[in-house]
């Protein structure tokens, strides 16, 4: 059954009015339900089994996912993300994958498989997360980012910076390298020059990029904290 849905508010304060038929099923991250007609009931659930849910939680993500379904009739449910942004829609084909940022995750067709992928030694010196989510089986799913998102068809190679990678198709293989190599310039580049560690995407496929880091918003604020005086 499709989902009747409008993504409101894009791309700074995007949000989704979802209109559920009746009886019909939506799978939310923990904490994004804003409102919803009362005839929607929710149940919470460690998605994937104990052993997944542990390894959603080291990246970052809630231990549990919510189910909303529309009881007997249809019914409205608001979904809003936790970061201020943009919100996108997938669907996925039987048989394929797409990866998320840890973060990224909003809302899915419960047939909606989500699984957390260790990235290894690639998260561990890009700086970012150490966990990507990987979402399979067959239906819509959504997520969202800090900033605008921006389709980018990718075929041969592509370079983003890592803390701008929102999703990316399975078809993509990527790696994580310095910019400029580990020349001389390349490494002073990485430490002085805030623009170091990069995607490097190959193959053929789409690529989601968001248009704002969410690092440089957090160094900005930081200045203005609370102290305590002695």
């Amino acid at each position: 059954m499709k989902y009747k849905y409008t993504i409101e508010h894009s791309p700074a304060y995007a949000d989704i009015r979802m209109n559920l038929a009746a009886n019909q099923s939506i799978t939310v991250e923990a904490g994004a339900m804003a409102a919803m007609d009362t005839n929607i009931t929710m149940t919470s659930k460690m998605r994937g089994g104990i052993l997944k849910s542990v390894g959603r939680m080291l990246g970052g993500e809630s231990l549990f996912l919510s189910e909303f379904t529309a009881q007997n009739k249809p019914g409205e449910i608001l979904i809003s993300p936790g970061v201020p942004g943009d919100v996108c829609h997938y669907h996925l084909e039987a048989g394929r994958s797409l990866f998320l940022q840890s973060s990224g995750f909003v809302a899915c067709d419960p047939r909606i498989e989500l699984d957390t992928k260790f990235q290894g030694f690639k998260g561990f010196f890009s700086g970012e997360s150490l966990f990507l989510v990987k979402a399979s089986g067959n239906g819509d799913i959504w997520f969202s980012s800090y900033g605008a998102i921006v389709e980018i068809p990718v075929n041969g190679s592509y370079l983003v910076d890592t803390g701008y990678v929102v999703a990316f198709e399975d078809s993509l293989n990527y790696n994580v390298e310095l910019l400029g190599g580990l020349s001389r310039k390349g490494l002073k580049t990485a430490l002085f020059g805030g623009d170091g560690l990069v995607c490097r995407f190959s193959g053929q496929g789409r690529l989601w990029i968001q248009t704002r880091h969410i690092g440089p918003l957090v160094n900005f604020l930081h200045a203005f904290r609370p102290v305590k005086s002695d």
